[in-house]
């Protein structure tokens, strides 16, 4: 997701792959920034009237296609979803926070 080459990442977990994983990241809070240029009826006001990637009941971001597993406004996706490492500290802690919470 983030668009630095993995391989400039040195805090990159190798064996940490999208496909092998429960989309932790796409269950997280998603903060829309001014100048992310995503489509609106995806945005909503959380209770401190901050504007986030809105969720489904399941928990999930609505951006993402059921179908495919995978963001449907990938082109469009927020900054920081942009940011957001496959394998970073950030995203290995938050599968280990999860799979801890849910498993």
């Amino acid at each position: 997701m983030s668009s630095i080459p993995l391989h400039l990442h040195s805090d990159i977990d190798a064996s940490v792959s999208c496909s092998h994983c429960d989309a932790v990241c796409c269950r997280l809070t998603v903060v829309v920034m001014p100048e992310d240029q995503v489509p609106r009826h995806l945005v909503e006001r959380n209770e401190h009237g901050v504007e986030v990637m809105a969720h489904g009941e399941d928990g999930w971001c609505v951006a993402i296609d059921p179908l495919r597993m995978c963001c449907s406004i990938y082109d469009q996706r927020p900054g920081i979803c942009r940011k957001f490492a496959m394998g970073s500290e950030y995203c290995v802690d938050e599968r280990e926070i999860y799979r801890n919470r849910y498993t």
